[in-house]
Parts: structure tokens; C-alpha cells; sequence
């Protein structure tokens, strides 16, 4: 078997080579930094610990088939999940409140007609049946296979079926976010929830496709999921398994480029100027962390730019966690149309939705009469200090009364810090891969411009997200293992 550099220890390269290693190849991970995981860390201070990536884990069975593939301990072995319930609790502009249970479609329908009226829920839930269309039309295609060499057809395509409306005597179909909430929820707060989960992943909702109605099926299909001890332990578990796999890891040292040989690639280059032979090379890295011209993806889009970040508040609280806290609760912004002015248009930045994340778990305070707090938004890449962390926290007391009263200190973690982690151009986090939009939404496939080099994580092909970071792995490594001619798990 082969030699195999891996540039960056992200989720999805880790993912990677964990599966190469056990198909028998020689595996080295080459890491800037001086520790493994990307996004994925964890902020500890005065006894508090708090996740400064992702939060919460859809779709753990990505998960699952990584660990059971690579080893004999399954995934739950290595870590504690644990099913968040309610999936979330959204509290709107007009101070109505609704928690909705996880994956199960008869108790959130019950829980909206509740709260939102008689019909609400009904409403939602036939928003849910056509979204599983749209997954059923997409999963292999976007998520299981290498990117389509005619990936043209999946951009023409729009998966959602659209229920028809009729306006001044036209019959249109929802061709966006926005429209499916206009045009078929009919309510500023269903609409608020399904805007939601586009701008927790960074996208517009007035441009992202109708395909984007497969996020919030997403977490009703297979649940939302958290990790005991902070998201930052699956991290850990991956790591592990890597190194038990004899994955070796070669920290604080940074790729510039990947070595070219006889028309292929044939290691990586370093900063210190030495060279890592190797006959395949998997890069894991956002593509302006390498500046050779070797090392752009090959097929398919080009790489996107412009995305958008996360501003972060991770806030301890004297006073322990109130007993029926809901782990996640949505804090929807008072005036939407400016919320997304100043995210995605010229207008100045507005107080946006908050995302209020209260983990019941003893792990990551000091002791039960403390709480560890985490308020998330998203922000324009790139965008300034602190600032807005002030206006978040104004918006979570709507969620958590009080919530300044108890505060004993305060991090907030910027852009500035997500760029410095993963090497992402101004902190950008890319979000998944969607089908439709002219293929606004589709990434790189995960072949390289050269012959031998690979491309993993969420700047490629299916996207970002932590189940595409480790789908991305496992394509990766069915390509490098079975060749060109390997179309996914069957």
C-alpha cells in the first residue's frame, strides 16, 4: 500500500485517514497548528469549558460508520450521545414561544397548532413530508457518491416540489426559502423557523434554493444529537481512533503546497522549506491555505467565496442551570428584513437571531451551582471585534431572564479566531452542499487537479457541516482505495 500526506487534522481528514489506514496505507497528518479537530475546540477557563464550533451533531450515523468501519469499538463506546429533547425551543418577534420535540412529527404538529394557531401545525408538517422528497431525490447524489462528472444536472435541478400558488393570475412554485415561507406556510413565525436553519449554516434565505428545505428535515429525520462533555470529545474519539490505527501526526508544521512530480502529485512542501514524499495527498484545508497552484480542486464548481462566519459569546453564569432549561432555544430577530440587510445586503449590521446553547452537563461547569452559556450568531466573514456581543446578550435574556444579573465573565470568539483555527480566508464557515441555484451550492469535487491529490472537508465536495466533513472522508478514501471508478456506500 501507499504513502499518504494528509494536509490538516480537521474532522474530514481524520476522517480520511482513519479509513486509509485501515485499508493498509501509511498515513501521516501534517497540521499548522498544535492540535487536531479545525472548528471543532473547546474554550476552558476557571473551571468552565465550552464548545467554540459546532454545538450539536445531526445525522450521528455518519459518525457511527466511520467507528465501525475503522475499528471494534463502536462509536457510542468512544463517546456518550445523548438526544436532545426538545430539538429546540423558538421564541419570536411577538414574544409567542414554541418547543418543538425531536423527531417526532405528531408532537411538533400538536406543539404548533398550540402555540401558533390551529392549522399551524398541519402546515408544517406537509412542509415536512415535501422536504423528505427533496432528501429522497438528493441523499446519494449529494451526499454518498463522488460529485457527479455532468454535475451540471444537479445545478438545473431543483428537488423540492413546490406546491403551486397563485398570484395576479400566475401560477408560481416556491423556488426559494423565502417563498416557501410566504407562499406555503403562511405564518411569519413558521417562516421564521424554517429561515432559521438556512442562516445557522450562513445562507440567505431570500436566495438559498427550496433544496435547503432538507436542513430542517434533517434534524426531524434522524434527531439532534449532543455529545456528553462538549462536541470537542468527538473530536477526541476520532483523534484516538486515528492514532490507534498508527495515523502518525506531525503538529506546528505547516503545508505550503503540494510537490509535483512526473505530472502528479508526489508529497507536500513546508514551511521550513523540507519536503514529505508520499504517493497520495489528501488535503483538508480551505484552498487559500495553500497557495500552489497544484493544489487547486479539480472538477466540478469553483470554490465559493464571500460566506459568512459566526460571532460566538460563551458567558459563566453564577447560579446553577434551572431544572426544565431547554437545551436550545432560538431567539428570532425583532425586525428580519434588517437582520438580513445588514448580513447579506450593504445595509449596517442590526441585531440578528440568537442561537442560546444551555448543555445539561456537569462536565463543563465547576460545580452545580454554576451554568456554562453559549449565545451563537451569524455574522459577515471578516466582520470587526466584539462589537455585537452586547446586542447578543441583550436578545438571549428574551430567552434566559436574568441572564446579565448572573454573568460573571464573558469570551466572545470572532471570526478573527475561526480563521486562526482552520486557516479559512476571514473565519468563513462553508455550509453544505445544495442542489439547484445554478450550483451556487455545490463544491469542488473531491479529486484534485492533479493526478493523486484529494481534497476532504467542508470546502469540498458534499460541503460543511459535521456529517458531510465526515462523508467527505469517506469518499475520499473509497477513491484513493477502490480508484476512480468507486460511486459511494452502497
Amino acid at each position: 500500500m501507499g504513502r499518504i500526506a494528509v494536509i490538516g487534522a480537521g474532522m474530514g481528514a481524520m476522517a480520511a485517514a482513519a479509513r486509509l489506514a485501515v485499508a493498509g496505507h501509511r498515513v501521516t497528518v501534517y497540521e499548522r497548528t498544535d492540535t487536531y479537530g479545525g472548528g471543532v475546540r473547546r474554550f476552558e477557563r476557571d473551571g468552565f469549558a465550552f464548545d467554540t464550533g459546532p454545538g450539536l451533531l445531526p445525522l450521528p450515523a455518519v459518525y457511527r460508520d466511520l467507528f465501525v468501519k475503522t475499528g471494534k469499538e463502536p462509536l457510542e463506546d468512544c463517546v456518550e450521545l445523548v438526544q436532545v429533547d426538545p430539538s429546540a425551543r423558538h421564541v419570536f418577534a411577538d414574544g409567542t414561544q414554541v418547543s418543538l420535540p425531536n423527531a417526532s412529527r405528531a408532537g411538533v404538529v400538536t406543539a404548533l397548532d398550540e402555540a401558533l394557531g390551529a392549522g399551524a401545525g398541519q402546515r408544517w408538517g406537509d412542509f415536512l413530508v415535501r422536504a423528505r422528497e427533496a432528501w429522497d431525490r438528493t441523499r446519494r447524489p449529494l451526499l454518498e457518491e463522488p460529485l457527479w462528472p455532468n454535475w451540471q444536472v444537479l445545478a438545473e435541478r431543483e428537488p423540492y416540489p413546490s406546491v403551486p400558488h397563485k398570484k395576479l393570475l400566475r401560477t408560481r412554485r416556491a423556488a426559494t426559502v423565502t417563498e416557501i415561507g410566504a407562499w406555503e406556510l403562511r405564518d411569519e413565525r413558521l417562516a421564521a423557523v424554517l429561515e432559521s436553519h438556512a442562516l445557522a449554516y450562513g445562507l440567505d434565505p431570500r436566495t438559498a434554493p427550496a433544496s435547503a428545505a432538507v436542513l430542517p428535515y434533517l434534524e426531524h429525520a434522524f434527531g439532534t444529537w449532543y455529545v456528553r462533555g462538549g462536541m470537542r470529545e468527538l473530536a477526541r474519539a476520532l483523534y484516538e481512533r486515528c492514532v490507534q490505527r498508527r495515523v502518525g501526526f506531525v503538529f506546528g508544521a505547516e503545508v505550503t503546497g503540494v510537490l509535483e512530480k512526473d505530472g502528479r502529485a508526489a508529497g507536500v512542501e513546508l514551511a521550513d522549506g523540507s519536503v514529505a514524499e508520499a504517493d497520495f495527498v489528501v488535503a483538508g484545508v480551505a484552498p487559500e491555505a495553500l497557495s500552489h497552484p497544484a493544489a487547486r480542486a479539480g472538477g466540478g464548481p469553483a470554490p465559493r467565496r464571500c460566506l459568512p462566519s459566526r460571532l460566538t459569546v460563551l458567558l459563566a453564569l453564577r447560579g446553577g442551570r434551572p431544572e426544565g432549561a431547554v437545551h436550545r432555544t432560538v431567539v428570532h430577530a425583532a425586525d428580519r428584513a434588517a437582520e438580513l440587510e445588514g448580513l447579506f445586503g450593504s445595509a449596517p449590521a442590526a441585531p440578528g437571531t440568537v442561537t442560546v446553547l444551555r448543555p445539561d452537563d456537569p462536565a463543563l461547569v465547576p460545580d452545580a451551582g454554576h451554568e456554562a452559556v453559549a449565545l451563537v450568531s451569524t455574522v459577515p466573514a471578516g466582520s470587526g471585534g466584539p462589537g455585537g456581543a452586547e446586542d447578543m446578550i441583550t436578545v438571549a435574556e428574551r430567552a434566559v431572564p436574568g441572564l446579565r444579573d448572573r454573568l460573571l465573565w464573558q469570551e466572545v470568539r470572532t471570526p478573527a479566531d475561526i480563521a486562526a483555527e482552520t486557516g479559512s480566508a476571514s473565519g468563513a464557515v462553508p455550509p453544505p452542499a445544495l442542489a439547484a441555484a445554478a450550483g451556487a451550492l455545490l463544491y469542488p469535487a473531491n479529486t484534485g487537479a492533479l493526478p493523486g491529490l484529494f481534497t476532504a472537508g467542508g470546502w469540498s465536495h458534499p460541503g460543511g457541516g459535521l456529517p458531510h466533513a465526515g462523508m467527505s472522508g469517506a469518499l475520499v478514501a473509497g477513491l484513493i482505495v477502490e480508484g476512480p471508478e468507486f460511486r459511494g456506500s452502497q
